[in-house]
C-alpha cells in the first residue's frame, strides 16, 4: 500500500515537471518568436516598397497588407505590438514608402505619423534661384506657405539632424544655396518641411558624388565651395565656361584681388540689373565683392550640378578677367589691358 502511494507521488511530481518543462519551452519559444517578429525582414535592403492603406482599414487588414508586401514577419506580432503600444486608433490611411530594413517599431511609427495623399504635384526650381524666389514661386503654385517656407529655411538647425552635412555650416546660416534646383514630384498636401527635405536630399546626392572628396583635396569648406558655385551659376550661361569662371575667381583670391562679381551686388540689391552703377558697386554689404576681398559669407543662389562641379574642379588657366560677349558666352583674359580691349561680338 505504501509503495503504491509512493509510485503515485513520483508520477505526479514527474507529470508536474513535464508540464513545467513544456510550459517553459512554450514560453521561451513564444518570447523568441515575439522578439524575432519585431526585427526587420531584411536589414540589408533599403529599397522602397510602396503600399496603400485604404481608409477605415482595421488593424488586421493593415497587418495583412504589410505581411503580403513582405514588410513584417508576423501579422499576429504586429497586432500584439499595436495593442500593447495603445496606437490602434491612431494608425492612418494613405500611401507609404516603406522598406524591408525597417523594424516593426519604425513601421508602426510611420503608420502613426500618416501617409501621403496619392495625388502627385510636380514643380520645378530653376538653377540660380534664391530662397525668396523659390518661396514665391512655390506659394503661387499652391505648394507651400511662403512665410513658413522662408522661416524653416532661414536656419540650417531645422534640418541638420537629418542632414549632417549642414553641421559644417556656420551657426544660424540659412539654406540659401543648398536647396538643389531641379524638377520634383511630391504628394499633394505635402508640408513645407517635406518640400525642403526633398530638395536637401537631392543636394546631398550631388555633395556625396561630386564634392565631399574634392573639398578635402582643395582644403576648402563646403560653404566656400557652394558660395563659389552660386557665383559661377549666376555669372555663367554656358556650362563649358563654368570651370574657366571658377578658375578666374580662384586666381583672383590667390592674388588678393577682389572678385568684383556683379552677381553678388545684384543679390544685395534684390534685383538683377543688367548694368550696375558706381553707386551700386559701393553698397555697404559683406556680400558686395567690389568692396570686400574673398568670397561673401554664404551662397547667393542655388547652383546646379555643373556649377557645383566647376567650383571644385577649376580649369588650369591663368585668367583673371572675363567679360560677356553678347551671345551668352564670355571672353577670358589674363591682364586688365586685354580685358579692356575685349569687345562684345556683333
Amino acid at each position: 500500500m505504501e509503495k503504491a502511494k509512493m509510485r503515485k507521488s513520483r508520477k505526479r511530481r514527474f507529470s508536474v515537471l513535464i508540464i513545467f518543462i513544456i510550459l517553459l519551452s512554450v514560453g521561451i519559444f513564444a518570447n523568441n518568436y515575439y522578439r524575432e517578429g519585431l526585427l526587420a525582414m531584411n536589414p540589408d535592403d533599403s529599397s522602397d516598397v510602396l503600399i496603400v492603406i485604404p481608409s477605415s482599414s482595421s488593424v488586421s487588414t493593415i497587418a495583412n497588407i504589410l505581411h503580403e508586401n513582405k514588410l513584417i514577419k508576423s501579422p499576429l506580432i504586429f497586432k500584439i505590438k499595436v495593442k500593447t503600444s495603445n496606437v490602434a486608433s491612431t494608425l492612418k490611411a494613405g500611401e507609404y514608402n516603406l522598406s524591408t530594413d525597417m523594424d516593426l517599431d519604425t513601421i508602426i511609427s510611420k503608420l502613426v505619423k500618416g501617409g501621403k495623399d496619392r495625388n502627385i504635384v510636380k514643380f520645378t526650381i530653376p538653377e540660380g534661384y534664391e530662397l525668396e524666389q523659390m518661396a514665391e514661386k512655390l506659394a503661387k503654385e499652391g505648394i507651400v506657405n511662403e512665410e513658413r517656407f522662408i522661416q524653416l529655411s532661414s536656419d540650417k538647425k531645422n534640418f541638420e539632424e537629418e542632414f549632417p552635412f549642414l553641421k559644417e555650416l556656420e551657426k544660424g546660416q540659412s539654406l540659401e544655396g543648398f536647396l538643389f534646383p531641379s524638377t520634383y514630384e511630391i504628394f499633394a498636401g505635402a508640408r513645407e518641411e517635406d518640400v525642403i527635405e526633398k530638395m536637401l536630399h537631392e543636394f546631398e546626392k550631388v555633395y556625396e558624388k561630386d564634392l565631399a572628396s574634392k573639398l578635402k583635396e582643395l582644403d576648402i569648406s563646403l560653404n566656400e565651395a557652394v558660395t563659389l558655385a552660386s557665383i559661377v551659376e549666376r555669372e555663367g550661361k554656358v556650362d563649358e565656361e563654368r570651370p574657366l569662371m571658377s578658375a578666374v575667381f580662384y586666381n583672383r583670391i590667390k592674388k588678393d584681388m577682389m572678385l568684383q562679381s556683379c552677381a553678388t551686388v545684384q543679390y544685395v540689391l534684390g534685383e538683377r540689373k543688367e548694368v550696375l552703377t558706381n553707386e551700386d558697386t559701393r553698397i555697404d554689404s559683406p556680400y558686395n565683392t567690389y568692396i570686400n576681398q574673398g568670397l561673401p559669407p554664404g551662397p547667393i543662389a542655388s547652383p546646379g550640378e555643373a556649377s557645383l562641379v566647376a567650383a571644385v574642379n577649376p580649369a588650369d588657366v591663368d585668367y583673371l578677367f572675363f567679360v560677356l560677349t553678347g551671345d551668352g558666352t564670355h571672353t577670358f583674359t589674363k591682364t586688365y589691358e586685354e580685358h579692356l580691349q575685349a569687345k562684345p561680338k556683333k
